[in-house]
């Protein structure tokens, strides 16, 4: 009777002594919260340029869509073969790197050749 208390103690104390991260790692991916690179991502999905800067539609411009394109690409095979919560938030986090990379970069490019990106801004 005794080992079986302990036994139980041990299997008990084992359970708590569990990680929390470990705890999220057995979820399946898709019931998993959104995590804080996953919102960037969301946040630099929002920020991608539909339109040329200054209506110019030049190689800069198709560079930059191809290069949205590929980074999202990367997502997909990334997410896919991403086996715990790691490793799908690295793959979003490359992800929103790239976005704003490549984002910036376009638009150092074009503010180089005297066109900028229009800004608004809101005031109270």
């Amino acid at each position: 009777m005794i080992k079986t208390k302990t036994f139980r103690t041990a299997v008990l104390a084992a359970a708590v002594a569990i990680p929390a991260g470990a705890a999220v790692a057995a979820m399946p991916m898709g019931d998993m919260p959104m995590t804080a690179e996953q919102q960037w991502a969301q946040t630099e999905e929002g920020r991608i340029m539909t339109r040329p800067i200054a209506g110019i539609a030049n190689s800069q411009w198709f560079d930059y869509q191809g290069n949205v394109l590929e980074s999202k690409k990367e997502l997909s095979s990334d997410l896919k073969r991403a086996t715990d919560l790691e490793d799908a938030r690295d793959a979003y986090g490359e992800y929103a790197h790239e976005l704003k990379d490549n984002r910036l970069d376009y638009a150092k490019y074009m503010s180089e050749k005297g066109h900028t990106v229009p800004r608004v801004y809101l005031e109270n």
